[in-house]
């Protein structure tokens, strides 16, 4: 008998709260049994909800039961310790702050394994396995703490249906209630047709990212090139430079030996004429010594003896040789080199001037060098979100669908006063300003202008026409027509009619392009111009009419 209840499952003899060998045990109203203190401790947690349950089937009790010690229970216990029976190893890891607690467990409670979106309750491996046994087909899932948002805060009931109608998951009881004929599905129903959708998100965004990533390549290949052409221009431009230096730095040494070489020769010429001067002064002062002498001879014989040799002189060193001529040259040299920088300066000038209208035209270049698509999914990757300003709705126009959609009504709407605001038409603007590459498609219907223009439009007079001034440009959409207008000129609009326009904008190339969108996108009209400030999208809506930005995926 001891061998045959050594092989029996010692799990039957475990508490499913403590995870150990029962002490106490008690059996609750729906037959299952716990140690006397896990039960009382886990009702304890349920006293502010009236109702006690069950931890492992759910059932509930009102009011709380009283416990008694199973006896029999308790014994059979004690003999299994006695051959050997022993509690299963806790090799259960403790919950930490970032874990998922199990719910079964008092005191320390285990780190959850599983959550079950029919119980509502998370548990550790060992109560897992307890549930599995009882609940083979509930739904498992991965530990959560957001259980309790599954269970509807009103009637304290799963939440398993999709109400369609106000979009959002109700209980059962919500359907008969205030969900009472709405269109509803089980919420394993709505997430099928949502995770179809999500798989087509997530394809889309995958593409968008691959599509991303061969631009990110691209733009990489022409840092490269940029980096590459940039070396080069620099490199050269140093090498020439240099060479200017090296011929400057040798003219300037030409000009140093020349002006050097003069002034020695001149130096040197000067000297030679001081000399010849101090010695014609030595020689004047000789004979004027001599001439003094005889001046006070006494003998008239003698003085007259002497006087035609000492009167006699010699001829005089002509200061005239010392002029301006070296002086002269000097200025001659000095006026060249400012002749060179002055001309050089010119040159450098000119040079820069080139090379910044080089840059301008490469920076036209550049900006213009995006082509415009050829396909829609190549104008979808330029497509912007784009809505409509209410403060510059014209009094008659309601504004609906998030401010994309605009109405012409035959009364007035309740809009405050705003200088924005267009008076004199029935004309809206679009909130955002418009640069760059945009793509943006109008779904319209009876007749209505698609029209994009600068902020700075009059509001409250006749020009304030959309294509009719030079600062907005439209096109006029009827059942049977298109024009095009601008600055008052009409222009005539010929292809396929479609509900669905298309609008194409490349500001800094100035390209505003129009396209009648169905199965395929047909070119209707496009302007080649010049953009100055940025654009805004807006319409002109008949009555009955209505024109809509379509959201673009």
């Amino acid at each position: 008998m001891a061998q045959q209840n050594n092989q029996m499952d010692r799990a039957k003899f475990c508490c499913s709260v403590c995870l150990d060998l029962l002490k106490d045990p008690v059996a609750i109203p729906c037959g299952h049994s716990y140690c006397m203190n896990c039960i009382q401790s886990y009702w304890d947690t349920e006293d502010e909800k009236k109702t006690h349950s069950c931890p492992q089937c759910r059932q509930s009790f009102t009011p709380r039961p009283v416990l008694v010690k199973n006896t029999m229970l308790a014994d059979l216990v004690e003999e299994l310790k006695k051959t050997g029976l022993q509690a299963a190893p806790a090799d259960h890891c403790y919950a930490g702050p970032e874990d998922v607690a199990c719910d079964v467990c008092t005191g320390r409670k285990l780190r959850a394994v599983k959550s079950c979106l029919v119980c509502m309750m998370s548990y550790c491996k060992k109560h897992l396995q307890l549930h599995h046994e009882l609940f083979e087909k509930h739904k498992l899932v991965e530990p959560s703490k957001k259980l309790q948002e599954n269970i509807c805060s009103r009637h304290d009931e799963v939440m398993k249906i999709f109400c369609r109608t106000d979009q959002q998951i109700i209980c059962i009881l919500c359907s008969m209630d205030e969900h009472k004929g709405h269109d509803t599905v089980s919420a394993a129903a709505e997430r099928t047709e949502r995770q179809r959708e999500l798989e087509g998100s997530r394809h889309n965004i995958q593409q968008r990212i691959q599509d991303r990533e061969e631009d990110v390549k691209l733009l990489q290949q022409e840092v490269e090139a940029i980096n590459g052409s940039a070396d080069k221009a620099v490199e050269h431009s140093e090498k020439i430079f240099t060479q200017l230096i090296r011929l400057m730095e040798k003219r300037r040494s030409d000009v140093k030996q020349q002006v050097r070489s003069q002034q020695e020769t001149e130096v040197s010429r000067v000297k030679e004429l001081q000399e010849k001067l101090e010695q014609e002064i030595t020689e004047l002062k000789r004979k004027d010594a001599e001439l003094k002498k005889l001046s006070h001879t006494e003998d008239h014989t003698q003085f007259l003896h002497n006087y035609p040799s000492l009167s006699a002189l010699s001829e005089s060193t002509h200061s005239s040789s010392i002029n301006i001529r070296f002086f002269k040259y000097i200025e001659d040299v000095t006026a060249a080199v400012s002749e060179v920088k002055d001309k050089l300066q010119d040159v450098l000038r000119e040079t820069r001037t080139n090379i910044s209208l080089t840059v301008t035209q490469v920076d036209v270049l550049l900006s213009n060098s995006q082509p415009e698509p050829e396909t829609r999914a190549g104008f979808l990757r330029c497509s912007c979100e784009i809505t409509l300003d209410p403060n510059t709705a014209y009094t008659e126009l309601l504004l609906s669908e998030g401010n994309r959609k605009v109405t012409r009504m035959s009364q007035s709407q309740s809009y405050s006063s705003h200088p924005d605001r267009f008076t004199y038409y029935c004309q809206v603007l679009s909130r955002e300003s418009l640069t760059g590459h945009c793509y943006w498609e109008v779904e319209w219907r009876g007749k209505v202008y698609i029209a994009v223009a600068y902020k700075n439009i009059s509001r409250a007079d006749m020009v304030s026409f959309f294509g009719q001034n030079d600062i907005s440009w439209s096109l006029h959409c009827y059942p049977n027509s298109y024009e095009f207008y601008h600055n008052n000129v009409q222009t005539p609009v010929s292809g396929p009619r479609s509900s669905r326009v298309g609008v194409y904008l490349d500001h800094s190339a100035g390209i505003l392009s129009f396209y009648s969108v169905s199965e395929t996108m047909t070119l209707l009209h496009r302007v080649q111009t010049t953009f100055t400030q940025p654009l805004y999208a807006g319409f002109y809506v008949y009555p009955d009419s209505t024109a809509e930005f379509s959201k673009l995926k």
